[in-house]
């Protein structure tokens, strides 16, 4: 989606997503019970707000089924009309080389005797670094890390590529095999029904219920569907503010009240269904930034890919210098503003000389 096109509004809720995962990693590393927003706010509010930065994933996942499906009508019109070479292509080009990045600035930082980024064995001995490598770079990770656990601290997040990577495969060959929209949206209903007994088959297995492909396809699915039924016309009542604002109001409870390890059955449905209706609700806008706040936001959404893989570099060098145990409660804050800032700046300088350089080359 060039600059012109972006969405603000999706732009927006990338965003969101994007702080919630970045909160959710800063404290597990650094946990922030101790510190000046739990005594305002109370221990248990600060950790609800933290605990479930998987939910920040399922919204990614419904966006990226969403825009595949929408872009791909735009492009070529219908989808049995999906230039199969042309779709992997932009893809690549768009996913491969910052994940090639991320892979050397990993085995750099590994070489150079940083523990953090070298794999771990939890129990057993630890995978080499060309395995990790591999699973990246052809999408099973997340199968790496069920079997073996969080096997190296920065790569780990490369387990939602894996899962978008295998829709992304699989997405023209279902366009031309099925043709039409209807055969296609019935066949992303068998993901969006498989999705929460995959889940509910596989409680207490955390690598099951979270990072299989299974558990996150129906998520990508409803994007899909969404992006279907968009382009044959939306009712005027989903872009209303009230249905807008309930929508978001349920799916903030639902990310406050229950942990994600007790809620995922059809906790992960209902947060894919309620990014659906925003999602159909903002099409076609592009609504300009209206505070700074929604600026900053949408700026955040512009850069979520790159700072999505590039900021657990910047918290395992951070946990490195200071580590964790050491940390008072006002060195964490200080800590957490440092570490927003410079995975802010980090994705900055990779979008600028690597990511957008790239994609711009891929659609000449």
């Amino acid at each position: 989606m060039s600059v012109a096109q972006r969405n603000a509004r999706i732009d927006v809720l990338r965003g969101v997503s994007i702080l919630l995962v970045l909160f959710h990693h800063f404290n597990i590393a650094y946990p922030l019970k101790d510190t000046v927003p739990a005594t305002i706010f109370a221990t248990p509010v600060v950790q609800a707000i933290a605990r479930n930065g998987n939910y920040g994933v399922t919204i990614f996942f419904v966006i990226s089924g969403y825009l595949m499906t929408a872009n791909t009508l735009r492009r070529w019109g219908r989808l049995d009309a999906i230039d199969a070479r042309r779709f992997y292509a932009l893809r690549a080009w768009r996913i491969l080389p910052c994940m090639f990045l991320l892979l050397a600035m990993v085995s750099l930082l590994a070489a150079l005797g940083g523990t953090l980024f070298q794999n771990r064995g939890f129990g057993e001995p630890p995978l080499p670094m060309w395995m990790t490598a591999l699973a990246s770079l052809t999408f099973w990770m997340n199968v790496l890390i069920a079997q073996h656990g969080w096997v190296n601290y920065p790569l780990g997040v490369l387990w939602s590529l894996s899962v978008e990577g295998v829709f992304y495969l699989a997405f023209p060959v279902v366009c031309l095999t099925l043709r039409r929209p209807r055969f296609i949206g019935a066949f992303c209903l068998l993901f969006i029904v498989a999705g929460p007994l995959y889940r509910l088959a596989h409680q207490g297995d955390e690598g099951g219920f979270l990072y299989a492909y299974l558990a996150c396809f129906d998520g990508i699915a409803i994007g899909c569907c969404t992006a279907i039924l968009v382009a044959r016309g939306t009712h005027p009542w989903i872009s209303t503010r009230w249905l807008q604002c309930m929508t978001i109001l349920a799916m903030a409870l639902l990310y406050l009240c229950w942990p994600i390890s007790r809620s995922n059955v059809l906790g992960v449905t209902a947060m894919a269904l309620g990014t659906a209706l925003l999602l159909a609700g903002a099409s076609g806008k592009t609504v300009a930034a209206r505070s700074a706040g929604y600026s900053f936001l949408a700026f955040c959404g512009g850069l979520s890919y790159e700072i999505y893989l590039f900021h657990l570099i910047v918290l395992g060098l951070m946990r490195t210098a200071i580590p964790p145990i050491t940390a008072s409660s006002e060195v964490k804050l200080g800590l957490l503003a440092g570490y927003l800032i410079c995975s802010l700046g980090v994705a900055c300088a990779v979008a600028r000389f690597f990511s957008r350089p790239f994609n711009r080359l891929a659609r000449e």
